[in-house]
């Protein structure tokens, strides 16, 4: 199939990627603004999609085509393509699982360091003309207890930096985390509710699925300290936005940093607009680095299994 695979890029990668797979034969089709419409129209003519998070490979996307062999996704989370009816089509379903993970992990550090320091609000008040001197006292990160809820490779890698800093590592995880890694930082290794309780800043590192939607809920912002701060870059619906509003509105956690939301753009400007919430717009892998490193780690995917095939 190689020498005839035709390939459609659905969303913006990074050139590196494209030129790969062009230099090895195949037939690449660069459409980054393509409409979902458009895109069940002509689907039919391509053997392998590439996309981000923009564009979504639903039941109709794959049905409309019944010879796509390859949905490549330029990132890692995969909750933008169904995944389960994918495989039952016999298409592999591939992403960069790892290629953001420094770039997302220096994100989560800096995010903590804003909220530790209150550096958003003391940015804005400077351009606005005020001097919040007295009124901005922060806390070191030194000796604080950081909680990971998802010790995989992101989760890991903000720990080991997060060590540098002095901090103590407290993790959780539905699947067995790494000995060595655990071993190397010194990680505490406990129940969900225990890691909740006890962190001084907690962040999220989980897939989207069923039993993650809303996993952190009144409940569990229940459980948090009066000043606790909570760091979410994984996905938006892992929180809900209600209850966590709440929370902080009321100051029953000191702060929050969000990466991502459950509506993207978000449309829940009372969370956003709150002075102890720092918003970036979804923007973990958007370094020069990370995305060259995920274009070719897709592309290099890519060629491995026409290969084999």
């Amino acid at each position: 199939m190689r020498a005839s695979a035709r390939v459609l890029v659905c969303d913006e990668i990074d050139a590196k990627g494209i030129e790969i797979m062009k230099k090895s034969g195949l037939q690449v089709d660069y459409k980054p603004e393509i409409k979902p419409d458009e895109l069940e129209k002509t689907v039919k003519d391509y053997d392998i999609l590439v996309v981000r998070s923009r564009t979504k490979i639903t039941r109709v996307i794959i049905d409309a085509n019944p010879k796509i062999k390859i949905i490549a996704r330029v990132g890692v989370g995969l909750d933008n393509i169904d995944v389960e009816y994918a495989k039952s089509k016999n298409i592999q379903v591939i992403n960069a699982e790892a290629a953001a993970m420094n770039a997302v992990a220096e994100l989560v550090i800096g995010l903590m360091l804003s909220l530790a320091r209150s550096i958003h609000v003391a940015d804005a008040a400077m351009k606005n003309g005020k001097w919040l001197k007295k009124e901005l006292k922060g806390i070191e990160l030194k000796g604080r207890y950081l909680g990971i809820v998802g010790v995989g490779k992101i989760g890991r890698r903000i720990g080991r930096i997060a060590r540098g800093f002095g901090m103590n590592i407290i993790g959780y995880d539905v699947i067995p985390i790494d000995q060595q890694f655990a071993k190397e930082v010194g990680l505490i290794i406990t129940d969900l509710n225990t890691l909740l309780s006890s962190a001084d800043f907690i962040t999220l590192h989980v897939p989207l699925t069923d039993e993650t939607e809303h996993l952190i809920n009144e409940q569990r912002l229940g459980l948090m300290k009066k000043t606790t701060y909570i760091i979410n870059t994984s996905r938006g619906a892992v929180i809900d936005e209600q209850a966590l509003y709440k929370a902080l509105k009321e100051g029953k956690i000191a702060g929050a940093a969000l990466d991502v939301f459950e509506v993207e753009p978000p449309t829940n400007m009372a969370l956003i607009q709150l002075p102890n919430v720092v918003c970036t717009p979804h923007i973990g892998a958007q370094t020069v680095e990370a995305q060259e490193l995920a274009s070719n780690v897709i592309a290099e995917k890519i060629l491995q299994i026409l290969s084999e095939s």
